[in-house]
């Protein structure tokens, strides 16, 4: 490898280190607040509020990495500048698309590194933190889960203890229902059956309920059952995608199809993974370009802002396009790749005779 390259890499890479380490540091003061928020009614004094800090911390920082490449790269090309270091490349025939050629191979290459091995590290981190978390809710005897059995609902009213399974999920409807109900003593002393039961409310309605209760059997056409779960709930509760490694995320796509749950949410998740090297490029040949196109002698705090500007306006595009996709108004997919398009145009444009800056 030429001498060159090897410069580049080096301080691009202790760039992208130097930068991580700054927004972590941010990150882990700025979320500490909320978590010494959460415990101020208890008297757990300060080890579960930091240990959880560390544990969330990474996954905040997976969100924060656009910014950080965008930034790195600006900080390269400051250096490269400052020292003249630009034109002794030139000098040695190194013009500016082979440059940003050997910068994005960089990012490439650190971006899938992160995706592969930070991310599914971040994620069991972030499953740490939520099962610690839940323990101190006041909410943590309600459970619902998804297996290949179908959808498995943990509830409590009124002292007694509710097991809830059902085959299928559509929207607001739970199918082919069954309810059992124990005891303080876990024995069964109830039992529900019902084929379609709406629970877009706390009062469940199930047509045409069969209840057994003290071995006499009863039906009732429209039944009403109280719970602590409604389909908003059950929703909330299996969307934090962000605890969950990439193949969780896969094995946990096939368990919502068999009960028939929607997996948008999932596919938006992946697909923001899988483009996630791709958007890093993007916005690191986006930042060089950016660069390369301004004037050299603005004062660093210029090129900064600068930054930071395209930076939140360019995640603001991608938010809206989220939204999008996740309302059904653009397909999933296109509403990921979107954004990356839109600024991969504009830096193909910026690129127009790069090599004569």
């Amino acid at each position: 490898m030429k001498v060159y390259i090897k410069y580049i890499i080096k301080n691009f890479i202790k760039l992208l280190f130097i930068v991580s380490s700054i927004f972590f540091i941010l990150v882990l003061l700025l979320n500490l607040l909320q978590e010494l928020d959460f415990f101020k009614n208890t008297n757990e004094g300060l080890y579960y509020p930091l240990l959880l800090n560390i544990l969330n911390a990474p996954s905040i920082l997976i969100n924060i990495f656009p910014f950080i490449f965008l930034i790195s790269a600006q900080f390269l090309f400051i250096n490269l500048i400052d020292k003249n270091e630009l034109i002794i490349l030139k000098n040695f025939g190194i013009d500016n698309l082979r440059l940003i050629t050997i910068i994005s191979l960089i990012s490439f290459i650190a971006s899938l590194f992160i995706i592969i091995f930070f991310y599914n590290f971040s994620a069991k981190l972030k499953h740490f933190y939520l099962e610690i978390k839940n323990n101190f809710a006041s909410d943590n005897k309600y459970l619902a889960v998804i297996t290949d059995n179908g959808i498995w609902i943990k509830d409590e009213i009124e002292g007694n203890k509710i097991i809830i399974n059902a085959n299928l999920i559509e929207g607001n409807i739970l199918k082919e229902v069954v309810i059992t109900q124990f005891d303080n003593d876990f024995s069964p002393k109830k039992y529900i059956y019902g084929e379609i039961v709406d629970i877009k409310k706390n009062e469940w309605l199930i047509e045409k309920a069969i209840i057994i209760e003290n071995n006499i059997r009863m039906i009732n056409n429209n039944f009403i059952f109280q719970s602590n779960f409604n389909s908003k709930k059950i929703n909330s509760l299996f969307s934090n995608l962000t605890s969950l490694t990439i193949w969780e995320l896969i094995n946990l796509k096939d368990e919502y199809n068999s009960v028939g749950y929607s997996v948008k949410e999932i596919n938006l998740h992946l697909q923001k993974i899988y483009s996630f090297p791709v958007y890093l490029t993007i916005l690191t040949i986006f930042a060089s370009v950016l660069m390369l196109n301004v004037p050299i002698n603005k004062p660093k705090f210029f090129y900064l802002i600068m930054g930071i500007f395209a930076s939140v306006l360019i995640f603001y595009i991608n938010h809206f396009s989220s939204l999008l996709g996740e309302n059904n108004k653009l397909p999933i997919t296109l509403s990921v790749w979107l954004p990356h398009v839109i600024v991969s145009i504009l830096t193909v444009i910026g690129m127009v005779r790069i090599n004569e800056k």
